[in-house]
C-alpha cells in the first residue's frame, strides 16, 4: 500500500539514525523530498533475490527481515532493517541485482529513493560520497571481524559471538541464543546501529 505522507513518528525514526543523522540538514532534506513511501502488511515481499535495484531504501517503520532460500527450499534469516537502517547501497553503484529477498516484518513502512533521484542527490551533495564511504569502510570492518572470529575462536565461543554480533547489527538486545531479539540493545549499539550489512546490498 502506497501513501505519500510520513507519519511523525516514521519521519522521526528516519532522521534519528545514526548515519542519516550525521549528514548535513539540507542533504537529508534533499533526500526525503525525493523519497517513496510505501506501506506492507506482516509477511508482504517488498523485494526478491534478482530483481532490478531501482530503490535505495530505508526502513521507517516495523522491520525488513533479509533472507535467502536454500536449494532444498528453506527459508534462511540474515538480518532484520530496523527503523532508521538504510539498504540497497552498493546496488544504486554497481547497478547489479539484488542479492537477497526482502520481507516486512510486523506492519513496515519503507522510503525509497530511485536510481535517477539518488545519482541527482549525489551530483547536488558530493558529501554523500564521503558518508558513504564511511558507511561501508565501517562495514567492511565489522565483517573482517566476523570472519576473524570464524576462524580463529573454537566452536563453542563462535555460536555466542555470531549471536551477539547479529543482534547488535540489528539494534536488538540479546536476551540469549535461544530467544528472540526485542528492543534496542545497549553494549554494541553504537558501532552497528548506522551499519547494518546483510553481507551484501539486499
Amino acid at each position: 500500500m502506497d501513501d505519500p505522507i510520513l507519519t511523525m513518528e516514521e519521519r522521526t525514526a528516519i532522521n534519528q539514525g545514526r548515519w542519516f543523522s550525521s549528514l548535513s540538514p539540507s542533504l537529508r532534506h534533499d533526500i526525503l523530498r525525493c523519497a517513496h513511501v510505501k506501506r506492507y502488511q506482516d509477511g508482504d515481499l517488498i523485494c526478491s533475490r534478482g530483481d532490478p535495484a531501482e530503490q535505495w531504501i530505508a526502513c521507517a517503520r516495523g522491520s525488513v527481515r533479509v533472507c535467502s532460500t536454500t536449494l532444498t527450499g528453506k527459508q534462511i534469516t540474515l538480518t532484520y532493517v530496523e527503523p532508521g537502517i538504510w539498504f540497497g547501497d552498493v546496488a544504486m553503484f554497481d547497478g547489479d541485482r539484488r542479492t537477497h529477498d526482502a520481507y516486512a516484518h510486523g506492519a513496515t513502512t519503507t522510503v525509497g529513493v530511485s536510481r535517477a533521484d539518488f545519482q541527482k542527490i549525489l551530483a547536488l551533495h558530493p558529501e554523500l560520497y564521503e558518508a558513504l564511504l564511511k558507511l561501508h569502510a565501517r562495514r567492511i570492518r565489522l565483517l573482517f571481524g566476523q570472519v576473524e572470529d570464524l576462524n580463529t575462536l573454537p566452536l563453542r565461543a563462535r555460536w555466542p559471538s555470531s549471536w551477539a554480533i547479529c543482534c547488535a547489527a540489528t539494534a536488538r538486545r540479546c536476551r540469549a541464543p535461544s530467544t528472540k531479539c526485542a528492543s534496542p540493545c545497549s553494549w554494541r549499539r553504537k558501532n552497528w546501529r548506522s551499519c547494518w550489512a546483510p553481507r551484501a546490498s539486499a
